[in-house]
């Protein structure tokens, strides 16, 4: 299961599972060894068949905690992988771009995690771009099948460092997202041109009065959630009066405002040299 580890004493925020699999000699081990930080022993104290290694990330200034498994491709590991594939939440399908052999025995994987992890979301990775002159799997290919399947495809290179942290940030991104947590980090996103407009629009207007906006009724009823989800109306303006009027009488307002009223002096000015003054 997927855990939210939020507490002050912990390091990360989230903590989830994911499965490197793919034929032997892929560079499974390359991609975890390229991996600086965590800790490279399994947390059940044997790991025979299995490589082990943890990495955190940062997404969206939440600290996700991975679980990196390599399961071997050799076939005489096949029942350990269907043991370690319960509860994981990512699988990363590892071919390597020198080897068309490994490209095709991608399908027998996803064979494998359908039927003894369903559902769990998937990532391509062509492994070794650093040797691209010996290549046999052309970028097209791998990128055409990824399309095909649904899924996100990378090519990497654990001896250039290129695209390691790049791919495990976009399957935690994904895996994430499929389990509704983008709200926790929804504030740290940069709004909308929408949102911008509503916030602007509700800023400067009372919600019993969005109902008076020439606007569609389906972007008043937005104005409203916003306003009220964002607490933006709960200032009525102070010192301010608002109102809503036709073109006639906003101009009538402002000429009304321009009017000055002149009142004729009581008695004659005494610096005033003229005998009689007009007022008009």
């Amino acid at each position: 299961r997927m855990t939210n580890k939020g507490s002050p004493a912990r390091a990360y925020d989230f903590l989830l599972k994911f499965l490197l699999v793919g034929d032997s000699d892929v560079g499974k081990g390359e991609i975890l060894a390229s991996l600086q930080d965590g800790a490279s022993e399994s947390p059940y104290g044997y790991n025979m068949g299995i490589d082990y290694k943890t990495t955190t990330i940062l997404l969206d200034g939440r600290r996700v905690k991975l679980q990196l498994w390599d399961t071997s491709g050799q076939g005489r590991f096949c029942t350990i992988f269907r043991s370690y594939s319960r509860g994981a939440q990512g699988v990363i399908l590892v071919y390597d771009i020198t080897n068309r052999w490994s490209f095709d025995g991608i399908d027998r994987w996803i064979k494998e995690i359908d039927e003894h992890a369903p559902g769990v979301p998937k990532i391509l990775v062509g492994n070794r771009l650093h040797l691209a002159y010996k290549r046999q799997v052309t970028t097209e290919q791998a990128q055409v099948y990824a399309e095909r399947l649904g899924i996100t495809f990378f090519e990497v290179s654990p001896l250039c460092n290129f695209n390691i942290t790049e791919s495990f940030t976009e399957l935690a991104r994904i895996v994430l997202m499929r389990h509704g947590m983008e709200r926790l980090w929804k504030p740290n996103k940069v709004l909308s041109l929408q949102d911008l407009c509503c916030r602007a629009i509700v800023s400067c207007t009372p919600v019993h009065l969005v109902d008076k906006l020439p606007l569609p009724v389906a972007l008043k009823s937005h104005l409203k959630s916003f306003s009220m989800a964002n607490g933006l109306n709960a200032r009525m303006m102070h010192g301010r009066s608002y109102s809503l009027t036709t073109s006639h009488s906003s101009n009538k307002r402002t000429s009304l405002k321009k009017t000055k009223i002149i009142r004729p002096p009581q008695s004659p000015s005494q610096s005033c040299t003229r005998n009689s003054c007009k007022i008009s």
